[in-house]
């Protein structure tokens, strides 16, 4: 037995729930899964919000994968390993290729640039979320998986009157998960080959009231105004503090704003945003790390 974080989850929802820990690369698939009191309990390498500490029986069957972040039918491993792509494909009837990253997430258009580890030469595949399917293409716009979850729990505060803008939209992954839900979802990025690709995803899922923008988040205030927003998405997380000021005459008394950062500290940001915003109510949760001195936090911005 080895006690590890789980997920406890009823067993009807184990399947969804397993996949995307398995997508935002947090299932410890060296243990197994059990059902305790009517409850799925599912191994989880991290600390995710309801996570608890149980015992698991170790999966001595399953060797074990290096770590790596799956997006459809593609994997990106953190380190140049043929032979390690090679068994993540063997081990994953799913996944077509496999790949690393030979450069950082750089330049306006937020890309990066990748070598083929092993399978089909490409960078694109078909992603699927919580019933909705996007195209993506990692050489055109970046995409990360990891916030699946963190789209499902603002998804769930959205009502059905609510006007949002999405400052970063990229291909569109919070627009087309809470287009089903908003009264309208602006959606704007400042790549034409996400904006594109955004089109498709938008068309692909039968939404008719995302509308899709390619233009610097810096003019939106110009761009929409009269217009105030109820809801605002800020996941530029390298630089997204810098453009409060822009998103500032877009919100109102009571606008939510969910702004995305690398921190190294907690409250780093706080200050920032009060000078914008003077006495907003702000909430920070850490999301998952993203080194060992740094991590990916959201701030939960209130209007006052």
């Amino acid at each position: 037995m080895k006690e590890q974080w789980a997920l406890r989850i009823p067993v009807r929802d184990g399947e969804a729930v397993r996949k995307m820990a398995i997508i935002e690369g947090i299932l410890d698939r060296t243990l197994k899964p059990r059902i305790e009191n009517g409850c799925l309990l599912i191994p989880v390498t991290a600390k995710p919000c309801g996570a608890t500490r149980t015992d698991f029986t170790e999966n001595h069957a399953m060797e074990e994968l290096v770590r790596h972040e799956q997006i459809g039918g593609l994997v990106i491993l953190q380190d140049d390993d043929a032979a390690a792509a090679e068994k993540i494909l063997a081990a994953r009837p799913s996944v077509h290729t496999a790949l690393f990253a030979t450069s950082p997430i750089e330049g306006e258009f937020r890309t990066r640039t990748f070598k083929i580890l092993a399978g089909i030469a490409t960078t694109k595949t078909m992603y699927q979320e919580y019933g909705k399917r996007m195209q993506i293409d990692l050489n055109a716009a970046y995409f990360s998986a990891r916030l699946a979850s963190e789209r499902q729990r603002i998804l769930a505060q959205i009502h059905s009157a609510e006007k949002i803008l999405d400052m970063f939209a990229g291909v569109g992954p919070f627009p087309v998960m809470f287009g089903s839900r908003a009264s309208l979802v602006i959606a704007n990025d400042i790549n034409p080959e996400a904006v594109l690709l955004m089109q498709k995803n938008i068309r692909l899922n039968r939404l008719t009231n995302v509308i899709p923008m390619l233009g610097d988040a810096r003019n939106l205030a110009e761009i929409l105004s009269p217009m105030k927003l109820d809801r605002i998405i800020m996941n530029l997380p390298m630089n997204a503090p810098a453009f409060l000021s822009a998103a500032a005459p877009l919100t109102h008394p009571g606008t939510i704003m969910h702004l995305y950062a690398l921190t190294d500290s907690t409250g780093e940001y706080s200050e920032d945003i009060l000078r914008v915003f003077p006495n907003a109510r702000i909430t920070e949760r850490m999301l998952h790390s993203y080194s060992p001195t740094s991590w990916h936090a959201v701030y939960d911005i209130e209007i006052a």
